[in-house]
């Protein structure tokens, strides 16, 4: 039976409406920015209340605007939901990232204050806390690197969330640098729910492994694992730390079988005594492998301590039952060397990239997308 986000030809509608109802954020959510009036706070729900001021962001289910709200001056951030390809209502993936803020409360999460729809049935809106970057575009427009106790703090900020995810067996499954927003208050904050969900701890389900952002994606899914665990996070996690590192992407392919080549290139080519079973994999027949059995991390992280090129090998394990857990890198050894992490607070401000740059594709430049941060001193060696 299908579930209820979906309608009834002639239904479509009432659907959308029904769907928006039941999904608006509790009334709690506006107590944050909110009078306490009824009538306040009934406003606050109305798309009238809302000025649009900049269009910020675009992705495949939803356009995100700056706006300020009349009736608290606060900026937020406004996604419209795209419906323009649904025949059957609101879309899956709003619904599950609506139903998953909804339950989340974390300082590194951001918040969904609410959802609201306008006179057409067709504009629905998810209202979002505002943060002035996103940390893909900022590091793309940044002339320095980040210091290394600011690494330490955006990568601490970074595995608080996902360990909270984590624990509430929820992955991601889109982890990336836009993904990651950042305020004025040096305070980072994990978005874009549409491909998260639930999973099973236990007893493992099984899920497409058509996800995540092919520069972040796990080696299980590109071999097509679809028993994959929330590791495959974690692995995002280890790419994300190499871009905060050195500003570029770690694993810059372009197709599949590029992206396993470039892995390899670096990490060498996984084999059953590192990996036991990778070999029973769907997809494995279809990659040739290099012959290459050497790890290049610490060749190629030369400034980075000892401690920090482990953490990002056993982030960057190949066997996904190996590969180390959020809770466990909070606890890893890097963070307790100096320097310490620089607490959000002491953070750098910049002025916001939604303002400075136009809206649209982003992380998209030639040289991002074919150099990567493999060193040259092991390309060579190729």
């Amino acid at each position: 039976m299908k579930g209820w986000w979906y309608s009834t030809a002639g239904g479509v509608l009432d659907s959308r409406r029904r769907a928006v109802d039941a999904m608006r954020a509790p009334a709690a959510n506006d107590a944050a920015d909110a009078p306490a009036s009824s009538s306040s706070s009934a406003s606050l729900r109305t798309l009238d209340n809302y000025e649009k001021m900049d269009r910020i962001g675009e992705g495949t289910y939803g356009v995100v605007y700056k706006a300020r709200c009349k009736t608290t001056n606060a900026l937020v951030a406004m996604k419209r939901v795209r419906m323009d390809q649904e025949r059957d209502g609101m879309p899956l993936t709003s619904l599950r990232e609506i139903k998953l803020l909804q339950r989340l409360r974390h300082e590194n999460v951001v918040r969904l204050l609410r959802v609201i729809q306008g006179n057409n049935p067709e504009n629905v809106f998810l209202v979002f806390e505002y943060c002035e970057h996103d940390v893909g575009r900022l590091i793309d427009h940044m002339h320095t690197t980040f210091t290394t106790s600011e690494v330490k703090s955006l990568m601490t900020q970074t595995l608080r969330a996902v360990e909270y995810l984590h624990e509430r067996c929820i992955f991601h499954r889109d982890l990336k640098l836009s993904n990651l927003l950042l305020n004025q208050r040096g305070e980072l904050k994990l978005c874009d729910f549409g491909l998260a969900r639930p999973y099973e701890p236990i007893e493992r389900g099984s899920y497409t492994p058509k996800v995540v952002t092919l520069w972040y994606r796990a080696p299980e899914l590109l071999f097509g694992c679809d028993t994959y665990t929330s590791a495959i996070d974690m692995w995002a996690v280890g790419c994300i730390f190499a871009e905060f590192l050195k500003h570029q992407p770690l694993f810059p392919g372009s197709t599949e079988i590029e992206q396993v080549q470039i892995i390899c290139m670096l990490l060498g080519s996984p084999n059953a005594q590192i990996w036991p079973g990778w070999d029973s994999l769907p997809n494995v027949k279809n990659f040739k492998l290099p012959d290459q059995p050497y790890n290049f991390l610490e060749v190629n992280f030369p400034k980075l301590s000892p401690a920090g090129v482990n953490l990002l090998d056993v982030l960057l394990t190949y066997d996904p039952e190996q590969r180390v857990t959020a809770k466990e890198a909070l606890a890893h050894e890097y963070f307790r060397e100096s320097p310490p992490p620089k607490p959000p607070a002491e953070m750098p401000t910049f002025p916001s990239t939604h303002s400075a740059l136009p809206a649209g594709p982003r992380r998209n430049e030639p040289k991002r997308q074919r150099v990567g941060v493999l060193d040259d001193r092991i390309a060579s060696v190729f």
